[in-house]
């Protein structure tokens, strides 16, 4: 084994506490589909208290993948793309992948396997055929030619956490895992992730961060004072304020979000005071109709 393969072993079993999301397509870029896969990856994040540090979205373009990817494994114990891992030409990731980290694209048997079994041929091919060459196999068998390091076991670099899914999560350099773009299957995959990822995180019961949201009819600049001494005085113990204006609404909020929900809890009766605020479950919960725009 390499001491690049080891180190790949090593950030696969490493504890997580930070992660980034790279999300991949000229269709995000163009306007024409809409990135939803980020922002559930966010809240997934944030209910595992896995802090995510960073989200980017680049073209399919070989060298903006090779460059994110090498900087984002780098940094940050989990990384997670999303797209261009389809049949098509433009389905680069996988190829980019392994450019990125000195790999080959290797045909995964097992995906095979399960692709066979769990998908069938679309009504505009009904003479395909697994067995005879075609451009619509070769197109298929794209999407299972995995960035492979021969010198690791094959485990821990594919990953199938849905028995009801042939799609695997290819797994490079130890800590970048590669999804696809549908939000259908990139949710119902993250999600399979979790009971991996478990063991390896700071607190493995997987109880997240806690967010307390205060609404307040308060103009942010009226309780921006107390809100900076409030910062400095939690920052010690990890609890981060946050101020958000509601436009088109008579209420801000404010937030307090960290894992000490015991110290947490017991702030919250001096920040409702500090900015003649309430205390809600949902943002928006208390608004009336007829109220007030605030202006900040």
């Amino acid at each position: 084994m390499t001491s690049a393969s080891s180190a790949a072993d090593e950030r696969f079993r490493r504890t997580v506490h930070t992660a980034a999301c790279l999300i991949i397509g000229d269709e995000v870029l163009g306007g024409k589909t809409t990135d939803t896969n980020s922002a559930y990856f966010a809240k997934f994040c944030f209910s595992l208290g896995i802090n995510l540090k960073r989200i980017e979205v680049i073209a399919d373009d070989e060298d903006e993948i090779v460059e994110a990817a090498r900087r984002m494994s780098d940094r940050y114990d989990f990384v997670v793309t999303s797209g261009g891992i389809g049949p098509t030409h433009d389905d680069i990731t996988y190829s980019s992948m392994a450019k990125a980290f000195g790999l080959k694209l290797k045909l995964h048997q097992d995906a095979l396997a399960r692709m066979k079994k769990l998908s069938r041929p679309h009504p505009s091919q009904p003479d395909f055929s697994w067995d005879k060459p075609s451009p619509a196999l070769s197109a298929k068998l794209r999407m299972i030619e995995l960035p492979t390091d021969e010198s690791r076991g094959a485990t821990d670099q594919a990953l199938f956490v849905d028995k009801n899914l042939w799609v695997p999560i290819s797994v490079v350099n130890g800590n970048v895992f590669i999804l696809p773009g549908v939000p259908r299957l990139f949710t119902q995959l993250l999600d399979g992730l979790k009971p991996i990822l478990l063991p390896r995180l700071v607190d493995p019961e997987g109880k997240g961060i806690y967010r307390i949201l205060i609404s307040t009819p308060m103009a942010e600049s009226a309780v921006a004072p107390y809100l900076t001494e409030l910062a400095l005085k939690v920052e010690p113990k990890g609890i981060k304020v946050g101020s958000y204006p509601r436009w088109g609404h008579a209420r801000n909020t404010v937030t307090l979000v960290g894992r000490d929900q015991t110290y947490m809890e017991s702030l919250v009766d001096e920040v409702v005071e500090g900015v003649h605020g309430t205390r809600v479950k949902v943002e928006g919960e208390d608004d009336q109709e007829g109220d007030v725009d605030l202006e900040s």
